[in-house]
């Protein structure tokens, strides 16, 4: 087939596109298309003194984006239109479809699990780029990964409920281990001990909590089926910090709160319909001045505790608009003062900022 001068320039132009917008630098933004607009919002609303305010969303490739200064101009735009740049993907777009839990590590990179995807969501602002690791093993993928926390020198630990295994991960996504096979029956919420590197493991089938040691052998079993302080009913999520361990006791409709050696401290929340109220209780987490976040995942709602278990505050409701979710899951803070929400079935993690007392 004989190529004109003409169609052979317009394929060369369309090529040096190409690489150039390859290697152009991208930038992450908190602030998808069509959240923009709510940056404004806070709660509790005016004329009450605002305790928090949105601060962004996460769902997937739609949070990246070229640099500024690397934008295509419009001659560029019209031979990416040319060569069916603008067209859309046959694959399947790189977003969150049904988030479950999340960790941050110390260099800003968010991972993020997703049952939905079968896959970790790593969403590295600092480098401007995602990633979807989706490998649990040299020949095993993923297939229900939920609770997730960073370990020893970087490494991610992902609870997997479906493969009934602790998946070790590199700081590259490398699959390089799993450990607590035979021993879980299904693992859900995780978390960790900086200072023993004491892992613990929710198993919700089992009624207890796990710990476990960096190495991954089992140290100690913490609770049984029960109702009484101590004893649990399909536990869910964990949160650790400043030597207590928080446990999203779901069925019996609480969140306990116990020593890092399993002791049995307080326990709050309360079967019942009102706000503040709990029914199925997800995700926990707990910030740097104490605050006890409680994901609500029946009735839609984030709920504020302080570190007694007084009710403080709710954030939510039944809805897609930012502010309100769609049976939320799991929970997490960071340094930054940042409150992360899975908001599960509307698809993305919902970022607040808390504003100080």
């Amino acid at each position: 087939m004989r190529v004109t001068a003409k169609e052979f320039l317009t394929l060369a132009v369309a090529v040096s596109v190409l690489v150039g917008c390859a290697s152009a630098p991208t930038v992450m933004t908190l602030f998808p298309s069509g959240s923009e607009p709510a940056r404004a919002l806070v709660w509790p609303p005016p004329p009450d003194i605002p305790r928090y305010q949105f601060a962004g969303e996460l769902a997937g490739e739609r949070n990246f984006g070229l640099a500024e200064q690397s934008r295509p101009g419009t001659g560029e735009r019209v031979v990416r239109w040319l060569v069916g740049l603008g067209a859309g993907s046959q694959e399947d777009p790189r977003e969150l479809v049904r988030p479950q839990a999340g960790a941050m590590d110390d260099r800003g990179r968010i991972y993020v699990t997703d049952v939905g995807r079968k896959a970790v969501f790593v969403f590295d602002e600092p480098q401007g780029k995602l990633f979807i690791w989706d490998q649990a093993g040299e020949y095993t993928s993923f297939v229900s990964p939920i609770g997730i926390v960073v370990g020893r020198d970087g490494e991610v630990l992902v609870a997997d409920s479906g493969l009934r295994r602790i998946v070790r991960l590199d700081r590259s996504g490398v699959p390089r281990g799993s450990f607590a096979q035979g021993i879980v029956g299904r693992p859900t919420g995780l978390a960790r001990d900086p200072q023993s590197g004491r892992i613990f493991v929710a198993d919700t089938a089992q009624h207890d909590i796990k710990v476990f040691n960096d190495r991954g052998k089992l140290m100690q079993t913490i609770g049984r089926r029960g109702k009484e302080l101590g004893e649990f009913n399909a536990p869910t999520h964990l949160a650790y910090r400043d030597g207590y361990l928080y446990v999203s006791d779901t069925l019996n409709a609480r969140v306990q709160v116990l020593t890092a050696g399993g002791e049995p401290v307080n326990s709050l929340g309360a079967r019942g319909l009102f706000v503040g109220n709990l029914t199925r209780p997800k995700g926990i987490a707990v910030d740097h001045d104490r605050n006890i976040y409680v994901v609500e995942g029946y009735y839609d709602h984030l709920l504020v505790f302080d570190e007694d278990g007084r009710f403080l505050l709710p954030i939510g409701g039944t809805g897609t608009a930012v502010g309100r979710f769609f049976l939320p899951a799991g929970a997490w803070t960071d340094k930054l003062g940042r409150v992360f929400v899975a908001d599960m079935f509307n698809g993305r993690v919902v970022i607040f900022r808390y504003l100080g007392t």
